[in-house]
C-alpha cells in the first residue's frame, strides 16, 4: 500500500472514531490522543480536527433540521408577542443558549492550550486522557442511578437551572477524556430530565460548540493551510466523520428510549484502565 492510500485509510478511520465518540457518551478528544499514541501514528492536524468537526456539524445540523427550523420560528412568534422565551419552542432555544456561555467562554480562554493538546500529544498527554475516560464513567454511572425513564417530548420544558448545570458540565469536558455528550446527558439526567430528552437536549447543545470550535480553529488554520497532498484525506476524515456521527446520533437517541446507559460506563472504564495500563510501558 503506497504511503498516499495510508494516509487516506487512516484518515478515514480516525475520521470514523470522531463522527462515533463525539456523539457517543466516551470522549472524543480523548480516543483522538490515546489511539493514535498506542498505534504510533501522527497525532491528528488541525486540519483534521476542523474537517471532521465541520463533518459533525454538519451531521447534527441534518439530523435537528426540523427542530432548529422549529425553533427559530417559536423564537420569531415570540418577539412578535414582546416575549421569545414565552413560546414553547422560543423557550427552548433561549436555554440552548443560556447553556452555551460557559462553554464558549472556555473556550476562549483556554483555545491556545487545548489547541497544542490535540495536535502535540504526547504519551503523559495520552495518559491524562485515558485518567478523564474514569471520571467520565463515574459521571455516567452516577447519572444513571438517578435517571428517570420517563418518556416525554423536548417541547421547551428544559428550566433555566437544567440549562445552567448543563452548559457548566459542557465546559467541564473541555478537558481531554471527558466526554462533552456524556458530560451534558450526565447533567441532564441528575437535574430531573428523562434519559430521551438529556439526550437531545445535550445532541442540540453540541451544533453551536461544535460550529464555535469550527470557526477558531478555522481561523488558525487559514494561517497554515494544509499541503496539497493532505487534501484527499482530509476529505475522506470527513465524509467518514459526517456519515458515522449521523448515525450515532439516530441509534443512540434510539437506544435511550428503553435502556440505559450502564454499557458506557463500563466501556468507559474499561477504555480508561486499559489504555493507562498499555501506555505505562516504557
Amino acid at each position: 500500500m503506497t504511503d498516499a492510500m495510508t494516509d487516506i485509510l487512516r484518515a478515514a478511520l480516525l475520521g470514523a472514531l470522531q463522527g462515533a465518540t463525539e456523539f457517543l457518551p466516551v470522549s472524543s478528544s480523548g480516543h483522538l490522543i490515546i489511539v493514535p499514541e498506542l498505534l504510533g501514528w501522527p497525532p491528528p492536524s488541525l486540519a483534521f480536527h476542523v474537517a471532521s468537526h465541520l463533518a459533525t456539524m454538519l451531521a447534527v445540523v441534518a439530523y435537528f433540521r426540523r427542530d432548529w427550523l422549529r425553533m427559530a420560528q417559536g423564537a420569531i412568534k415570540g418577539l412578535a408577542a414582546g416575549a421569545p422565551w414565552r413560546h414553547p419552542d422560543g423557550m427552548l432555544l433561549t436555554m440552548l443558549v443560556v447553556a452555551s456561555i460557559p462553554a464558549a467562554a472556555a473556550g476562549l480562554l483556554l483555545q491556545e492550550p487545548m489547541e497544542r493538546a490535540l495536535v502535540e500529544t504526547s504519551r503523559s498527554a495520552a495518559r491524562g486522557a485515558a485518567a478523564m475516560l474514569l471520571v467520565t464513567s463515574a459521571l455516567l454511572w452516577t447519572s444513571d442511578r438517578a435517571a428517570t425513564r420517563r418518556a416525554s417530548a423536548l417541547d421547551g420544558a428544559v428550566t433555566w437551572r437544567q440549562a445552567a448545570a448543563v452548559g457548566l458540565a459542557q465546559a467541564c469536558a473541555i478537558l481531554p477524556g471527558i466526554s462533552r455528550s456524556g458530560a451534558t446527558i450526565a447533567a441532564g439526567l441528575l437535574t430531573g430530565l428523562s434519559r430521551s430528552d438529556a439526550t437531545r437536549f445535550s445532541f442540540l447543545l453540541g451544533t453551536p460548540i461544535v460550529f464555535g470550535a469550527s470557526l477558531i480553529e478555522l481561523a488558525a488554520l487559514v494561517a497554515e493551510p494544509p499541503a496539497r497532498g493532505a487534501i484527499a484525506p482530509l476529505a475522506a476524515g470527513m465524509l467518514a466523520a459526517g456519515i458515522v456521527g449521523y448515525g450515532a446520533i439516530a441509534w443512540l437517541l434510539a437506544y435511550v428510549r428503553s435502556r440505559s446507559l450502564r454499557p458506557f460506563v463500563l466501556y468507559t472504564a474499561l477504555a480508561g484502565l486499559a489504555a493507562l495500563g498499555l501506555l505505562a510501558r516504557p
